[in-house]
């Protein structure tokens, strides 16, 4: 009886020498556009038009009420040379970065290798360690955030029981900023299921030959484990070092940008520029800049990648 893949095969066949209606028309490089049309359209008018729209708003004097007006290279011209609050919150986002996007990754590496265990009901404890990161952008997180750490929050009661009188620590210029940090720390679930995905590729083959020469588990995480997973890592980097440049909701509903603008992260200026202000394209020039800013750490980045990235098919670190 001939089956299905040989029935596929022989209408094929047929079709390129009868060319058969229903068939022939499919192999148009046409159908392939057609089925790719909804993104394709999707992303002309919702993606690449706001992006050349705002390239050219940022050259403009725009305000949403009236029609844009072209300044030229004013916008960047003051942003650089004159704002001293661009500046100021360029310094918070890079202080955010450079001390949530380690941690993040650091925990995130660590729970990846404490879940990487066959033991019992190990499912249920990834879906519950990952749920936060689910919904952790929500402004309901935020505010729940925002009461843990208030005067009169979870963690100020839970030091009380030993005797430690805490203070608001969002109200605080000298933690505000970290208590955000804490709570992306918080939301590594994604970082933590890939890295978990890298940790099962790693042959153990690798393990067992190493425990045989005495390596010892610390040796053998330095050793093996890292560089292994260093592929994966660079991944990671990239991906929540560019997250966590454009973090704004929790700033927005825990802080406010305060106190004393400790915690005024870059797309918050951004966002007061534009929708408190109506200075589109102020706005439009700082998002560009944000998006060279962004660009630039990112090659950085890769840049050094070649120095402590391993790839296993160059046989080696990266060239």
């Amino acid at each position: 009886m001939e089956s299905t893949v040989e029935q596929t095969d022989r209408l094929l066949a047929k079709s390129k020498k009868k060319k058969i209606p229903f068939l022939s028309r499919w192999e148009s490089p046409m159908a392939g556009y057609l089925f790719l049309s909804p993104w394709l359209i999707g992303f002309f008018l919702l993606t690449l038009g706001p992006i050349l729209m705002s390239l050219y708003y940022s050259f403009t004097d725009y305000s949403l009420l009236d029609a844009p007006h072209w300044l030229g290279a004013q916008n960047y011209k003051h942003i650089v040379m004159e704002d001293d609050t661009f500046r100021e919150s360029i310094k918070v986002t890079l202080l955010f970065v450079v001390f949530s996007v380690p941690l993040k990754l650091v925990t995130a590496l660590l729970v990846a290798m404490l879940l990487n265990k066959k033991i019992r009901g190990i499912s249920f404890y990834r879906t519950m360690i990952y749920f936060p990161s689910l919904i952790g952008t929500s402004i309901a997180v935020s505010i729940l955030w925002k009461n843990i750490f208030s005067k009169d929050g979870f963690i100020n009661q839970a030091l009380a029981l030993v005797g430690i009188q805490g203070k608001s620590w969002i109200a605080d210029p000298d933690t505000a900023l970290g208590t955000l940090v804490l709570l992306i720390a918080w939301q590594f679930g994604s970082a933590m299921i890939i890295f978990l995905a890298g940790l099962k590729q790693i042959p153990t083959d690798l393990y067992e030959a190493s425990s045989v020469d005495g390596a010892s588990k610390v040796r053998q995480f330095f050793t093996i484990t890292l560089p292994m997973l260093s592929p994966i890592i660079l991944f990671n980097f990239v991906q929540s070092t560019i997250n966590s440049f454009q973090m704004f909701t929790q700033a927005f509903i825990i802080t406010n940008g305060g106190p004393v603008n400790s915690t005024y992260v870059y797309v918050m200026y951004l966002y007061e520029r534009a929708f408190s202000k109506f200075q589109m394209g102020y706005a439009s020039a700082l998002a560009w800049i944000l998006l060279v800013i962004i660009a630039a750490v990112t090659a950085l980045i890769f840049a050094t990648s070649k120095y402590w990235v391993y790839y296993e098919t160059q046989g080696g670190k990266g060239k």
